[in-house]
């Protein structure tokens, strides 16, 4: 079984026997829906290699190995009018260098020049046509000069990763992200050359992909051609596997492992799965590139999981990314995480167009819709006219509790050592002594307590309680997990491949200092009361080994109090 993990090239792909979901069925869902098309997702999502799929798909060149590379998919055995029908060129914006102004023109100037005379040796232009881009150094000029000498085609734009470098310049510095991409940047010039081309005819279709929609909300009046069909409900599973197509592809380790198939599928949900990018569709899609780094990593030998169920580079990507977070009001993006960790969900409205004029304040619902388009919430539901959002998996809840763990240690001035979180843990594990967890609590409990930031209640004590357990990866950590209609606070749950001596429920009880002794007193037997209801529930008590723990706390000192 060839894993076509980090393979973009969708030719090689194919050819060279490697497993492939056929998404092949959405290049005619997107021919028939328009000529300017763009779709965006979230990193590691698979853009690249649909976006590979569609070069081969149209372009003249690969006429002749339509049947070897297309045969066997869907599009093979229904080709719409267009297929092999274009010159193909194809740019990319991911290796640009964001230092200033100057050298993130040059850069992009010379990936557009690259591009261009790449596109005019492929298809055998004169080497004289080809010199007469030397004459021209800004991206704007030299496309003009390009669609000069291509005037006579009719062209197929693909471009990949189109946001990438402006995601970047925008986390650091938005009044140069707005010198590049507003009115008189060259990002913009370069796009209204491209509109201009499509205005005369040259270039006939466009697809885009990448991240957000900011950069092009950015610019509109330039470049106001593009269709988004990021949240259409046909587009929802264009990228991402269903789970009907992740089943087909974990069912040769089931069946090597002797596994339990829903109870594979139930840990890769938890995992990967759980992105809805309409609101009208009706199933999830798991994130591509986790599944498949899953599979790759997985031990055949000894039927084993990954030891880090999070891909690091999928890890590295959405760090980079969480630099976002910091666009707008920066303490008003703050609360609104906080409530989704505290919470688990947040109410907002899907806005269309994230306009970064400084005129117009970044609102709320633009941060939301910043948060659904680069994959940190998805869509759940709705109440009334608003939608409702959660954390689409456990891998993008690990994220956010690394976030939160850096943004209170900087707030606060403080450093959380993980190493002595991960030890603690350890201890608990495999000795059942909770106290060296209890004192990193109490020592952080005791940092926060005098800070404005921090609230002190039951919730944002159990979030502060949940960023440190999320610093090891020993367990399977749940937050109000759904048992027999009633909800423990937190259960540590074994994780495949560790094998831990136990496994816990810890319930957490906040008392006022203001109310003394007898308030702890009347919340510590409430708490008892509460996991001795828990330790009847039949869910419970199929859970091997557990310890029950009563966390009584006035939000700076902390007991445990063993239960059961």
């Amino acid at each position: 079984m060839k894993i076509p993990y980090g393979i973009s090239n969708f030719k090689s792909l194919i050819t060279e026997g490697y497993l492939y979901v056929d998404k092949t069925p959405f290049i005619e869902s997107l021919e028939a829906t328009g000529k300017y098309n763009i779709l965006l997702r979230p990193r590691r999502f698979g853009k690249t290699l649909f976006l590979s799929a569609l070069r081969y798909y149209y372009d003249i060149r690969f006429k002749d190995a339509f049947e070897e590379i297309f045969s066997g998919l869907a599009v093979g055995h229904n080709p719409t009018p267009l297929k092999n029908s274009y010159r193909i060129l194809f740019m990319e914006f991911s290796g640009i260098s964001i230092n200033n102004k100057e050298s993130i023109e040059r850069d992009f100037a010379l990936e557009v020049a690259g591009r261009l005379r790449a596109f005019l040796k492929e298809y055998q232009y004169p080497a004289e046509e080809i010199h007469r881009l030397d004459e021209h150094s800004s991206p704007a000029s030299l496309m003009k000069a390009f669609f000069r000498i291509v005037r006579e085609e009719k062209i197929y734009l693909l471009i990949d990763e189109y946001d990438h470098f402006a995601n970047a310049v925008l986390s650091e510095d938005q009044e140069l992200f707005n010198a590049i991409v507003g009115k008189g940047g060259f990002v913009r010039a370069f796009y209204e050359t491209v509109k201009t081309a499509t205005m005369e005819g040259i270039i006939d279709r466009l697809f885009i992909t990448g991240v957000t929609s900011i950069t092009l909300d950015s610019m509109t009046s330039g470049f106001n051609i593009g269709k988004n069909l990021s949240f259409k409900k046909e587009f929802n599973q264009a990228m991402g596997f269903t789970s009907q197509e992740t089943e087909s592809l974990i069912r040769p380790l089931v069946d090597i492992c002797g596994f339990d198939a829903l109870e594979t599928m139930r840990s890769l949900g938890t995992w990967y799965n759980g992105y809805r990018f309409s609101s009208r569709a009706k199933e999830k899609v798991f994130n591509p590139d986790m599944v498949l780094y899953f599979i790759d990593s997985f031990d055949t030998d000894e039927c084993r999981y990954p030891e880090q169920m999070l891909d690091e580079n999928i890890a590295s990507d959405y760090g980079k990314i969480m630099r976002l977070f910091s666009i707008g009001d920066r303490e008003s993006n703050f609360r609104l995480l906080e409530e989704l960790i505290v919470n688990g969900e947040i109410l907002g409205r899907h806005k269309g167009k994230l306009d970064l004029d400084i005129s117009k304040p970044f609102e709320c619902d633009d941060f939301i819709s910043l948060l659904l388009y680069m994959g940190f919430i998805t869509i759940s539901g709705a109440v009334l006219d608003e939608l409702l959002y959660r954390v689409p998996n456990y891998v993008v809840e690990q994220l956010y509790y690394r976030y939160f763990k850096t943004e209170i240690e900087l707030r606060s001035q403080i450093t959380i050592e993980n190493d002595r979180i991960k030890e603690a843990i350890r201890q608990l594990a495999l000795h059942n002594n909770i106290n060296p967890l209890t004192e990193e609590i109490r020592k952080a409990l005791a940092l926060f307590s005098n800070r404005d930031f921090m609230r002190m209640d039951e919730k944002h004590i159990k979030a502060v309680i949940l960023t440190l357990l999320c610093q090891s990866g020993v367990y399977f950590i749940q937050s109000e997990p759904e048992m027999n209609n009633r909800y423990p606070d937190i259960l540590l749950l074994e994780r495949n491949p560790f094998k831990v001596r136990y496994q816990f429920l810890f319930e957490l009880k906040y008392s006022k200092k203001k109310d003394g002794a007898k308030g702890l007193e009347e919340k510590r037997a409430e708490g008892i009361r509460q996991i001795k209801e828990y330790q009847q529930l039949a869910d419970i008590q199929q859970i091997s080994d557990l310890k029950s723990y009563l966390l009584l706390t006035d939000g700076s000192g902390i007991e445990a109090v063993a239960v059961g």
